[in-house]
């Protein structure tokens, strides 16, 4: 049975927002090493899986280099601070972008206000957005180490294009499941949006 777009749409929001938005905190230990490479590169097309890098949390819970890869895509691991099962991975192109997010988060910068930051340091040219860049997300549902799957997981397809609108690209910008879609229009961190229906 489908899930209604407003399910869609959170999801949408939380991948934007980042893993801390997905749930509340909770006390919990990170996966084993082997476990989290193995889930960190689920929702990649099968090609990339191999020679992604993927970051993922030691036993301290900070975010480290579980693998450097030679291939195109970044992978991040379940965040064990979050109760739901979140893993991304993003064109290396992105990295500059991603890891000034984590930097300001990690600062106490929240909200709205780390884009305002990124957004002006993008304008000032002090931070790098690529031209377009791919993103693989897989929300919800568990992760599977016996089979090496996440049963009820949720795909989202990413295209970031900054500063794309529908009239730039001839695609909407109204959230729609199953059809690419615009969000941030108009924005350094606009991109092309794909919720497949399920």
């Amino acid at each position: 049975m489908p899930r209604p777009l407003s399910c869609a749409v959170a999801l949408a929001v939380s991948l934007v927002a980042g893993p801390a938005a997905l749930a509340q905190p909770a006390a919990r230990e990170a996966l084993p090493a082997a476990e989290q490479l193995a889930a960190a590169v689920l929702p990649l097309p099968a090609e990339f899986r191999a020679a992604s890098t993927v970051l993922g949390y030691g036993a301290d819970g900070r975010l480290t280099t579980l693998r450097a890869g030679t291939g195109p895509f970044i992978c991040l691991a379940p965040d064990p601070k979050v109760t739901q099962f979140h893993v991304a991975c993003y064109h290396r192109s992105l990295e500059p972008f991603m890891a000034r997010g984590r930097e300001l988060r990690a600062s106490g910068v929240t909200g709205d206000r780390v884009d305002t930051v990124r957004f002006a340091e993008i304008k000032s040219g002090k931070l790098h957005m690529p031209e377009r860049a791919a993103l693989y997300t897989l929300t919800g549902g568990r992760f599977d180490a016996a089979t090496g799957t996440a049963p009820g997981a949720r795909p989202l397809y990413v295209v970031y294009i900054p500063l794309a609108t529908a009239q730039t690209t001839g695609i909407p910008e109204r959230p729609a499941e199953g059809t690419p879609w615009i969000m941030y229009p108009g924005t350094p961190k606009a991109h092309i949006m794909f919720i497949p229906k399920m």
